[in-house]
């Protein structure tokens, strides 16, 4: 086995594409992806699993039908399955989400131009 730090500027580094979630690591079922982002998403919610955001560098605001979170660099927040929300960002965000393996980014909603690939390695 050969060991190695995962380095998450590195990872980011290596890709260009907002709203497309590239998976570095997992554990167990659950993947650990890096994705940028810049300016709003759609509406949508994961039945079967919660999603949790870590950002890296940005600011984050996470829309609610009743409210909002915004967070910083270092901050975190789980939105609970079956919970509708709408990420944001005014500027490029970069951040790593948990989530089981082969959810999608869209959640249960319609396909759409803003839905990634599963799985996608960096």
């Amino acid at each position: 086995m050969k060991y190695e730090s995962i380095n998450f500027n590195n990872k980011l580094s290596l890709f260009d594409e907002q709203w497309t979630p590239k998976v570095v690591a997992e554990m167990n079922d659950y993947q650990f992806k890096v994705v940028k982002i810049e300016g709003d998403f759609i509406w949508h919610d994961h039945k079967d699993t919660d999603e949790t955001f870590i950002v890296l560098d940005g600011i984050l605001r996470i829309d609610f039908r009743d409210g909002s979170v915004t967070l910083n660099p270092g901050e975190m927040f789980v939105v609970p399955k079956g919970v509708e929300h709408k990420p944001y960002a005014e500027n490029e965000v970069k951040m790593l989400l948990i989530e089981p393996r082969g959810v999608l980014n869209t959640g249960d909603c319609e396909v759409s131009d803003r839905t990634a690939a599963k799985d996608v390695w960096i």
